[in-house]
């Protein structure tokens, strides 16, 4: 279940684990949201077939905001067949140019969960958890093992 929001307009604290239909049911509420909602689709079907188990979404998608301008996620690697993930989606694996060819390809930007997203260290599935002001915030993991698209 995905709990209401904060006063802030965040998730509350933690890791929400949810179905990909109660995801799409309550953040693809505008025309602007699914159309970010199939780019992410994409990628969660290119990472499902490389082995991906795990998917975080994180960023203004998954707040209060009506028109965010994109989503961020971040992707278990642990169990990904690299070389396959190379082969079908490239631009998953493509950070330059401030990930230009994920946005393109995806409409959103995705990072490994287990890498530094900052100077200090720390990894991005800990770094999505920390809003803007510092304090802490939620995010939405959705299980690629069981997903069927």
């Amino acid at each position: 279940m995905i709990p209401i929001f904060s006063a802030n307009g965040n998730l509350p604290p933690g890791i929400h684990r949810c179905t990909w239909e109660k995801f799409v049911e309550r953040f693809g509420i505008t025309p602007h949201r699914l159309s970010l909602i199939a780019g992410l689709k994409k990628a969660m079907e290119h990472l499902q077939i490389a082995g991906c188990c795990t998917i975080y979404i994180d960023g203004s998608f998954v707040t209060n905001k009506l028109i965010p301008g994109d989503f961020d996620a971040c992707w278990e690697t642990k169990g990904v067949d690299a070389e396959k993930l190379i082969s079908i989606a490239p631009s998953l694996l493509d950070f330059s140019n401030q990930r230009a060819a994920q946005k393109a390809e995806y409409g959103g930007e995705l990072f490994f969960a287990g890498v530094p997203a900052d100077a200090a260290g720390t990894l991005f599935l800990d770094f999505f958890q920390i809003d803007r002001n510092g304090g802490p915030k939620g995010i939405i993991a959705i299980d690629l093992e069981r997903w069927q698209p």
